[in-house]
């Protein structure tokens, strides 16, 4: 029997919560938000992080959770979730993402579009496509933002899979491998998801940090 016909449907899903959508659609919710999150300017409050994680912790056998999933489906959906989404994301890019992003209401989303500018700047197109898959927010703005830019197809196809690949099965195992060596770790997922949440937010703090102290100096000297 799939994971989708035997978990039961809750009342209302909240996109917000791994947990909600792990056990209202199971491993094909998962490539569905990865390929919003990475593909869609829509996707960018979506929970990819987290929602990786706490997949790989439900996959453990006897794990109490909304659902248990299949570690094989979990990697498959995560992969082609996240690959074919940043693929989407660069060839609307490519159609037109920096009108796209300049009609956009959200602040998050035009700060993600000037960090993503700033890392492909920083560090190359390969250095900053991989790095971008584990940056909340600039991994939904720096597709569409390579294909705006003109980053050659296969330089992006290529960068794009290695960090897609390296970013999903990174957390799913990551969460597996916690998963199997705690005794019900289940019992403590609210918190690891925050803990895991947080740490994710790590690298975009650093950059705002770093930004904030770039501005400084130049300020001072026009005083």
């Amino acid at each position: 029997m799939s994971v989708l016909s035997s978990a039961p449907l809750p009342q209302a899903v909240n996109l917000l919560d791994a947990g909600s959508l792990l056990g209202t659609f199971g491993a094909l919710g998962i490539a569905v938000v990865l390929f919003a999150e990475t593909g869609l300017l829509v996707g960018f409050f979506l929970p990819g992080d987290s929602l990786l994680f706490t997949a790989g912790l439900l996959c453990v056998s006897g794990t109490h959770g909304p659902v248990e999933l299949s570690l094989p489906q979990v990697l498959i959906a995560s992969v082609a979730g996240a690959l074919l989404g940043a693929q989407a994301g660069y060839w609307i890019g490519r159609r037109g993402g920096r009108a796209l992003l300049a009609r956009s209401g959200s602040g998050r989303l035009r700060e993600g579009a000037v960090r993503s500018e700033k890392l492909l700047g920083r560090y190359g197109h390969g250095r900053a496509i991989v790095l971008a898959r584990f940056v909340p927010v600039v991994r939904t703005v720096l597709n569409p933002l390579a294909g705006a830019l003109g980053v050659p197809v296969w330089v992006f196809s290529l960068w794009q899979a290695a960090g897609g690949v390296l970013w999903t099965v990174g957390l799913v195992l990551a969460g597996y491998g916690l998963g199997s060596s705690v005794p019900n770790v289940d019992r403590y997922l609210l918190p690891i998801v925050a803990v895991v949440v947080t740490v994710s937010l790590v690298p975009l703090a650093a950059e705002l940090i770093r930004s904030r102290e770039g501005r400084t100096p130049e300020g001072d000297t026009h005083r």
